[in-house]
């Protein structure tokens, strides 16, 4: 019989294994292991009434999973077009992106969440007023395009679309008739000066234990940002409002002795960078650091 005969023959037919296993040292038994095991095919085991709930549960879980993703249409509408993305929350405390699935319909632009399952935002297409492309730079420098959506009260949201453009042109046409004179693509919006920017490794914390790691990071008057090249956000932001203090310290790092800078905050506490220009990193976020420099 050959292999495939043998496999065939499990899935079909199905076995049962019995096994019994003792584990002994210098003839003394220590362990005992007993072994009573079915293997076959899903529809074998089913046929033979075994594993029926645990079935039953998979495929109503993945139906219901499958239901969650939909967007629940009202009567009459139609999805025109569904695509990954997000939507920027600008509220008095957080700011930050919050991804999901952006749905455009012949009534509605919907960003919903799945898990847990959330409508992040939405407007009436009879609300939108206006439509542009607005360019972004990423802290890694890359350029990025948001939807950005003017609804007929003067609010702006931004939203981002893994096909931006697409999602543009898509929405210009549902909503064709009501909306303002195109508006062209906008600036890329002026960034903060830095006052200092290069590379710097960062002691970053992880699950297996801290880890020096290499990239840029970007100091301007409000923020110092961390990013690796490889990374698609930032892996450190830190408030130069927050920052109590800079110190070096003793021993080696990743550039060399006394490269490792200690920047202790209010609300982190201590993070640790190191820099091939130690001394110049130090006084840089010193004199940032309003709480720093009364100290």
């Amino acid at each position: 019989m050959t292999l495939d005969d043998l496999v065939e023959v499990l899935l079909n037919k199905g076995a049962v294994l019995h096994l019994d296993l003792i584990v002994a040292v210098a003839d003394i038994p220590l362990i005992g292991v007993s072994i009573r095991a079915a293997v076959a095919g899903m529809e074998t085991m089913l046929e033979y009434g075994m594993m029926r709930h645990w079935d039953e549960a998979t495929r109503a879980w993945a139906e219901r999973s499958v239901t969650r993703r939909a967007l629940e249409l009202r009567e009459g509408e139609g999805v025109i077009r569904t695509m990954s993305g997000g939507h920027l929350l600008t509220g008095d405390v957080y700011k930050g992106w919050r991804p999901g699935t952006v749905h455009l319909t012949d009534q509605r632009l919907v960003v919903l969440r799945d898990e847990p399952r959330e409508i992040l935002w939405q407007t009436e297409l009879t609300a939108v007023r206006a439509v542009r492309l607005v360019p972004e730079r990423t802290v890694g420098g890359e350029e990025r395009l948001r939807v950005e959506v003017t609804s007929a009260d003067g609010g702006r949201e931004l939203l981002s679309a893994r096909e931006p453009e697409e999602l543009h042109d898509l929405l210009t046409r549902a909503c064709a008739g009501r909306l303002a004179p195109a508006l062209p693509r906008g600036p890329v919006p002026d960034e903060e000066p830095p006052l200092a920017q290069g590379h710097l490794w960062f002691w970053e914390p992880r699950r297996a234990g801290p880890l020096w790691r290499g990239g840029q990071a970007r100091l301007t008057a409000d923020r110092l940002v961390w990013k690796s090249p490889v990374d698609s956000g930032p892996a450190l932001v830190l408030s130069t409002a927050d920052i109590t203090g800079v110190r070096r310290l003793p021993g080696y790092g990743p550039a060399g002795e006394g490269s490792v800078l200690a920047v202790d905050t209010a609300a982190d506490g201590e993070v640790r960078l190191a820099a091939d220009d130690p001394d110049a990193w130090e006084q840089r976020l010193n004199a940032a650091s309003p709480m720093a420099a009364v100290g």
